[in-house]
């Protein structure tokens, strides 16, 4: 599957986004950890979803220490997310 980087949603800018399975990943630093950060991502997600766009979201710290559990969920959601559009 072919994912894009910083690819524009509307006003948001999707760090990687499968167009075929409308899948979007997000990698979250510790700037999402503040009450206001999440509260602004949960908003972008629920306007992303009414797009029929799923939203996988990973710490950085969980890419770089356990890559293969990364890759895994990415693989889970894909099939999940073709299986939909068929």
């Amino acid at each position: 599957m072919k994912f894009r980087r910083q690819f524009s949603v509307h006003n948001y800018i999707l760090d990687f986004f499968c167009p075929v399975a409308k899948l979007a990943i997000e990698l979250d630093g510790a700037a999402h950890n503040s009450q206001e950060a999440i509260e602004n991502d949960q908003r972008r997600d629920a306007f992303l979803s009414n797009l029929g766009i799923k939203v996988l979201r990973f710490e950085n710290k969980l890419v770089f220490e356990n890559t293969t559990q990364v890759i895994d969920a990415i693989e889970t959601a894909l099939h999940i997310q073709l299986s939909k559009l068929e």
